[in-house]
């Protein structure tokens, strides 16, 4: 802030203004606190969520060699912004990020970035810090427009206004700006999008399988939300440059010296480059590393002032960079022609593998081209969920996908560390692609972890492991209801003439050539996940229109090829996988399988070695070592709950004789009366002689009385014979004494 002092720092005026974006007021102001931060906003709405968002810029001490932009970008939840202390026993202090504030420190760093220009190496730095949040919606969607109304007041050279909205859409092609956590639940599409004034930069999304035309649909609905939030930032800048105005800064670039370009492109001419075609990716490095060496010993040969060459030893490396990327943009925009020789909507070829690790529950190597992802199911009871704990109310999650990228995976040799935001990033991306396909929990009741380890890398491993986390889960017996594939585009445009080309199935060689990368993942019937980059400032509609399309053929390819090698889901459980399976007690009947105590839990889960969790809702879940335990404990739970009906037949035990009443006869948890009429055929005077206490009797149940709890048995018996009457014979025809004699 210019002319900041202590003597008139309590007077500053704060500049405020309010602006209504789809029905809702979103504040920003400045000037009140973060007095000595080189650019500071606070973003709130009406429902008193509040995010504080600072830009810091370097510019002494800069490393003037840096050979990358060092911009760095954290997301801070404070418990306290939700009336939360949080922690543990023992630490109650924020410690580690949690998994969400490290995506949303990813997310707003990728639409960020692009809007420096290139050699810019000034350390920035932005510190985007939750006040004040509700627990019904994510605050983080804020952090990208509030970033960039703190880097426009800074004076450094960010290029135009960045912002990014939240939206959800419904069966109906309803839309929501800003939504809650429930809301996002239920919906059919969750979507964030970014972008300038004219043009979408970044995309995360997931899907329940949905159509491209829904989100397209989307897609036009979030641009035109950026648009009105651009204009705000536009009109908070005009205010806010005339109240506090805007420094200049001291800029570094780090450019390499183009006066030699010129003769970088006179030695290595189109036909030299040649050479780099059909390669795979070491030799590919291996000739690129030869080409650098030459050029520089031309430039020696040639250059007049050679004894002064050394000084642009690295500037000479970057125009070698620039010359093999200009040469092969333009043999794809010309001639439809890739590093590796294959069609721009051609994937490399597929090989699948199931059941590689026998004692785990479930994996699977998927192998496109050289990379390689190896996918490992790992299924286990509910009570192994895992909890979520931020600065949000706690959360639970059933199915995450871990996802692991080690230096050999690229042939290198560097430390292991803890995982980046890379691999958390990844993780996330291929979870949300696969949770849209996973069954309800009340239909399979297991936890369900998948972690997917990059074997080698040579190109859109993450989408490798979409794939392989699919054939994963149904070698796992996890009944998902549609295979999932993903695939990674790419998008060369030419600014002069406005011609683009798509590219399936990036590769290594081919990552720096892009201007749009775009991952999709999809199963036959819709998208379920997308995430999306653009390097440039303009991408039409048509584009995305265009990627989806392709993205389809390619993905029908790889889904058929999985599926020849894991047609459905298995047919059985792991042997060394728990037995988890559901059965449900009626709330009424509780209590009664509880046990006092929790006397009948106990019993069971100690004579069967199982777990047994029973919700309020009374769905049961019943976790096994083996599938006899199960059963047994599954058969006891069932005769707790049953309910004879009228027409049920059966054999008992006599539990008690009551003398001139009947007898008391215990069945399958139950028990019944059997009347001393109903006894036997024949009239009983001793209910004793009929049936004696503690014997096995046949019933059948007659009459079930639930209000009184009485349940009416009749003892099964043979029926009396039928009564066969003498006939009389009449007097004249009986025989004559004679004839008796």
């Amino acid at each position: 802030m210019i002319g900041l002092s202590d003597k008139n720092a309590a007077h500053i005026t704060p500049l405020k203004k309010v602006y209504s974006i789809w029905g809702k007021n979103i504040t920003f102001e400045t000037g009140k606190i973060w007095l000595l931060a080189n650019g500071s906003v606070t973003i709130s709405d009406d429902f008193w969520n509040v995010l504080f968002v600072t830009a810091g810029i370097k510019e002494t001490w800069v490393n003037e060699k840096a050979d990358f932009f060092p911009l760095v970008v954290d997301y801070q939840e404070k418990f306290y912004a939700t009336g939360k202390i949080g922690g543990n026993r023992f630490m109650k202090r924020e410690g580690r990020p949690s998994e969400a504030s490290v995506l949303t420190s990813r997310l707003i760093d990728r639409p960020i970035r692009p809007m420096f220009p290139k050699w810019f190496i000034n350390d920035v730095q932005i510190i985007a810090t939750a006040l004040s949040a509700t627990n019904e919606s994510d605050l983080g969607f804020f952090g990208i427009t509030g970033a960039s109304l703190a880097l426009l007041m800074t004076g450094a050279p960010f290029e135009w206004p960045v912002s990014w909205v939240r939206i959800v859409a419904w069966n109906d092609g309803k839309f929501i700006f800003d939504p809650s956590f429930e809301q996002e639940q239920d919906a059919k599409l969750n979507l964030l999008v970014a972008g300038t004034f004219d043009a979408i930069t970044m995309v995360e999304s997931a899907g329940k399988e949905v159509s491209k035309e829904e989100m397209m649909s989307a897609l036009q609905f979030a641009s035109n939300l950026i648009k009105e939030l651009c204009n705000a930032q536009n009109d908070f800048i005009a205010d806010y440059k005339k109240q506090f105005g805007i420094p200049e800064i001291v800029a570094f670039y780090n450019l390499p010296d183009e006066s030699l370009f010129d003769k970088v492109s006179e030695f290595l001419t189109d036909a030299k480059l040649e050479s780099l075609y059909g390669l795979w990716k070491k030799d590919f490095q291996a000739e690129l590393d030869r080409l650098d060496i030459e050029t520089k010993e031309f430039l020696w040969v040639t250059q007049e002032n050679a004894e002064d060459l050394w000084i642009d030893i690295a500037s000479i490396g970057e125009l070698v960079y620039k010359r093999v990327k200009q040469v092969m943009r333009k043999n794809i925009l010309e001639n439809e022609k890739r590093l590796d020789l294959r069609k721009l909507d051609e994937v490399r070829p597929i090989k699948c593998e199931t059941w590689l690790l026998p004692r785990v529950h479930g994996s699977a190597l998927f192998q496109r081209g050289m990379t390689q992802a190896l996918s490992i199911t790992t299924l286990w009871g509910p009570d192994d969920i895992q909890i979520v704990d931020d600065m949000y109310e706690e959360t639970t999650k059933r199915y995450i996908h871990h996802y692991n990228f080690p230096p050999f995976s690229v042939g290198e040799v560097r430390m292991l560390r803890w995982v980046g935001r890379r691999e958390i990033g990844h993780g996330k991306l291929a979870e949300k692609a696969l949770e849209a396909v996973l069954p309800p929990e009340n239909q399979f009741p297991y936890m369900i972890r998948v972690v997917s380890e990059t074997m080698t890398c040579n190109g859109s491993s993450s989408m490798a492991s979409v794939c392989g986390s699919t054939l994963s889960l149904m070698q796992a017996w996890v009944p998902i209801t549609a295979p999932v594939a993903g695939i990674a585009m790419g998008m060369i445009y030419d600014e002069e003439t406005g011609k683009y080309k798509i590219l399936s199935d990036i590769q290594a060689q081919e990552d720096f050539l892009w201007d749009m990368d775009f991952k999709v993942a999809m199963t036959p019937n819709g998208i379920t996940a997308m995430q999306l980059d653009v390097k440039i400032a303009w991408l039409s509609m048509e584009v995305f229109e265009n990627a989806f399309s392709q993205a389809r053929s390619s993905i029908n390819y790889i889904l058929d090829e999985m599926l020849k090698v894991q047609p459905s889901v298995a047919l059985n459980l792991s042997p060394y996988a728990p037995l988890i399976m559901n059965v449900f007690v009626p709330v009424e009947k509780i209590r009664e399988v509880i046990g006092k105590g929790g006397e009948n839990v106990q019993r069971l889960e100690k004579e069967y070695s199982v777990k047994i969790s029973i919700a309020e809702d009374g769905n049961t879940t019943i976790t096994a070592k083996d599938q006899i335990g199960w059963n047994k404990a599954v058969d006891e739970i069932k005769a707790m709950v049953w309910e004879p009906e009228v027409g049920y037949k059966g054999i008992g035990k006599v539990a008690k004789i009551i003398e001139g009443t009947g007898a008391i006869v215990e069945f399958n948890g139950k028990s019944g009366m059997i009347h001393i009429s109903k006894l036997a055929a024949t009239r009983v005077a001793n209910v004793a002689d009929i049936v004696k206490e503690w014997e096995s009797v046949e019933f059948e149940v007659i009459e079930v009385n639930k209000e009184k709890g009485r349940i009416g048995l009749k003892r099964k018996f043979d029926p009396l014979p039928p009564k066969v009457e003498t006939p009389v014979t009449p007097a004249s025809e009986a025989p004559k004494v004679e004839e008796i004699k």
